[in-house]
């Protein structure tokens, strides 16, 4: 018995096979092998055509099916992962319009401003939990206002990974939790926000139905069986936004658990158990994918763009004999806690949304020509991304997240030693390493919404944990004051 995971990115889109007794993946691929075209039409944009994700879908799934000589007939269920916040528009016969504006487009942002001040802050917070910002609902306006003759042919809109379903089902549907990330769900209300529909213009009906995160949402149709060479009548039973997948991938679903990330970019993606938001609207907050009303779950999303780039940047500047990862690590290991007063603030990679959108630019503070060498650098470094993680969990415990254990792939930046330990000795949290990807938890994922797992205990119980990381509280003083002299250095630069 098998279930079958696809994660639909922006670079690639990948395909996992899990063995649903044992939860050991028998087979995953990728496609294309170079990164997916990402078109850019004018500076700023940022579009994919929805059609070349099911090419890569379709050769992901022959590439899976053929390696791992599975029999479609045991394939139980499918689960989609996909790249979040973007905009899918299609015509009464499921055509696509135009090309979907993807997450990394900024032509609404102007746009989603203007309504965060119409509107008033105090309403998007406490009703959509965040700004309406450059999200999807934000990327509908600007079709509206840009392309009204692509606007009025619009049947109805969809997330990339309801677009994925449709393909797979020939049903059109998406999840609260979907809704919620796009700007479109009120959860004052609990229903579609609709004063922010009526402000752009938009009509209700071009919202697709709802469905549950887990459960039945459509069955693979005799045309798209024939197309992957799978079985018709496969249940697609759970789709969810690539961050709340991840955390469900590390088995993160309750309050005080995160999920973290740290490869070119960071994420830090905490569960709240409570309906609440960042009055500075520093962090995005969605639906998890477990929320309901009588029990809220809400994902708390901090994304740092200055994280593992810098790493591979001072790599560059201080590595002319081809220094290796492992090697930084082993240099950095020779400097104590604080890098000898050595400070470098990350945000080097543009503004930063937990800055409140200032742009400062990377710092390298309180260098001494005649004490400090690449060893304080390298760790310099490591830690100041740690201590930007810090900050931001600071944020998300004021917003009522006790943050006790933070679960990772083992993966990136999660592979330094001193990264994992400095990370445990700041927050006092435990730090949990896990083998797992994207595609693979949206396997599960389907596994739970299909019945086979009975809950989240039953669906996780042989995810592989390679690895726990305890706070060395021995340590925590040290660790404290060199993250408070951080945090004086970047307070003192963005007041």
């Amino acid at each position: 018995m098998y279930l079958l995971g696809y994660d639909i990115g922006s670079s690639s889109v990948k395909a996992s096979l899990i063995n649903a007794e044992t939860g050991k993946c028998v087979a995953s691929a990728f496609y294309p092998k170079t990164e997916a075209e990402i078109m850019a039409v004018r500076s700023g944009w940022a579009e994919q055509n929805p059609d070349s994700w099911w090419e890569y879908l379709k050769l992901a799934t022959a590439a899976v099916m053929d390696e791992s000589k599975a029999d479609p007939a045991d394939i139980r269920s499918i689960g989609i992962s996909y790249q979040m916040h973007g905009l899918v528009c299609v015509d009464k016969n499921k055509q696509v319009l135009r090309p979907s504006i993807i997450w990394c487009d900024s032509r609404a942002v102007e746009i989603g401003q203007k309504a965060f001040n119409d509107l008033g802050e105090n309403y998007c917070l406490a009703h959509l939990l965040n700004s309406p910002g450059n999200f999807t609902a934000s990327k509908l306006a600007w079709v509206k206002q840009n392309e009204p003759e692509v606007f009025d042919r619009i049947y109805k809109i969809m997330l990339p990974g309801d677009y994925i379903a449709m393909r797979l089902s020939g049903e059109i549907c998406t999840t609260v939790s979907g809704l919620s990330e796009g700007m479109f769900w009120d959860f004052q209300q609990n229903a579609l926000a609709n004063e922010l529909l009526d402000y752009y213009g938009i009509d209700a009906s071009l919202i697709a139905d709802i469905k549950p995160t887990f459960g039945l949402q459509g069955e693979v149709s005799n045309a798209a069986a024939a197309e992957l060479g799978l079985k018709a009548g496969i249940p697609i039973t759970y789709r969810a936004g690539d961050q709340p997948n991840n955390a469900l991938s590390l088995n993160v679903f309750n309050p005080g658990e995160i999920a973290s990330t740290a490869g070119t970019s960071g994420v830090v993606y905490g569960v709240n158990g409570q309906i609440n938001y960042d009055p500075k609207s520093r962090v995005n907050t969605f639906a998890h994918v477990n929320h309901t009303t009588d029990n809220p779950r809400l994902g708390v999303l901090l994304c740092i763009n200055g994280t593992g780039i810098l790493n591979s940047w001072i790599r560059k500047m201080v590595g002319a004999d081809g220094l290796s990862y492992a090697a930084m690590n082993e240099l950095a290991s020779q400097v104590a806690i604080g890098s000898e007063g050595v400070c470098i603030l990350p945000f080097g990679n543009g503004s930063e949304r937990m800055l409140e959108n200032k742009e400062t630019g990377c710092s390298l503070l309180n260098v001494n020509f005649n004490r400090h060498d690449r060893r304080h650098l390298i760790r310099a470094a490591q830690e100041g991304i740690v201590f930007s993680f810090k900050y931001g969990i600071d944020i998300m415990e004021g917003m009522g997240i006790p943050v006790k254990k933070i679960h990772a792939g083992h993966a990136n930046m999660f592979l330094s030693p001193i990264f994992r330990d400095t990370l445990a000795g700041v927050t006092g949290a435990t730090i949990e390493l896990y083998d797992t990807d994207g595609a693979a938890g949206a396997a599960r994922g389907g596994g739970l919404g299909a019945g086979i797992y009975q809950n989240t205990e039953e669906a996780f119980s042989n995810l592989e944990r390679i690895a726990v990381i305890e706070p060395d509280t021995s340590k925590a003083e040290q660790y404290q004051a060199a993250y408070e002299n951080w945090k004086q250095e970047l307070e003192h630069r963005i007041q």
